[in-house]
């Protein structure tokens, strides 16, 4: 009962975490502006012409189109599909095998061998046609497209007899299997970015701000973003008013019948 109540209290402290979050996040983009690329140079501009050239520092929001580096696009490591951006990840099912009260018990469990999330820049092009940079500094996306999912049973191979593959029945391997997941943004996909653009390297650039600030990526609108967040907030109010309270409540009980 005591150690059900501590999880309870744990899950509230992550759930309080994460509501305070979706909610300042909401609040980022309620303030933030939305501008286009070409007013955002002229404010560049106007830094430059009181002498701040490479300081520029604006928080806001833009939305555009994905669009390949100056080196041209990336080719995903599983799907081999074209993109601006990708993660993918390898995970190993295998099976634990203990015996308890001279019963033979197997779990199944999961691991992950392989997982790598690109790194490199992109850019955007908004409505106007014009480009800006897009630093993505290994933040993945929200919501990027799905190419690969799939598993692939474990098949150890036997010994090869005169044309004639047998089972390998001195394998003890307790894999079963692996499952590929692939995610990427194409060029051309919609983008919604909040962050900070900055002029640093030259060319105005979209990416995490320097001290406090949310950077966020998504192929959903604004307002989808503003439902979600909205949506979140409210559920885990919810789970942290009704878990707190009982997590507390297990916990003095478990004291007293102990």
């Amino acid at each position: 009962m005591i150690v059900i109540g501590v999880l309870l209290l744990v899950g509230a402290g992550v759930g309080f975490y994460l509501m305070r979050n979706a909610r300042s996040e909401l609040h980022a983009m309620i303030g933030a502006e939305t501008l286009p690329v070409p007013q955002l140079e002229m404010l560049r501009k106007a830094s430059d012409d009181i002498g701040a050239r490479g300081s520029f520092r604006k928080q806001c929001e833009v939305v555009g189109a994905a669009h390949p580096r100056p080196e041209g696009v990336l080719v995903s490591e599983l799907s081999k599909t074209e993109c601006v951006w990708y993660r993918y990840e390898v995970k190993r099912h295998y099976e634990k095998v203990r015996h308890q009260d001279g019963h033979r018990r197997k779990t199944k469990h999961q691991e992950v061998v392989a997982k790598h999330t690109s790194w490199e820049g992109y850019a955007l092009r908004d409505d106007h046609g014009v480009l800006i940079g897009v630093d993505p500094n290994g933040t993945a996306p929200d919501r990027p497209e799905q190419v690969v999912s799939r598993f692939e049973p474990h098949r150890p191979q036997g010994l090869n007899l005169f044309g004639i593959q047998l089972p390998n029945i001195f394998d003890s391997s307790t894999t079963i299997g692996y499952e590929y997941t692939e995610w990427v943004l194409r060029p051309g996909h919609r983008l919604y970015i909040l962050g900070e653009v900055h002029d640093k390297i030259g060319p105005l650039v979209i990416g995490k701000p320097e001290r406090d600030g949310h950077f966020i990526i998504s192929t959903r609108t604004e307002d989808e973003l503003r439902k979600h967040r909205t949506q979140l907030h409210r559920w885990l109010s919810v789970g942290v008013l009704v878990a707190a309270p009982v997590g507390l409540v297990l916990i003095v009980l478990g004291a007293i019948l102990r």
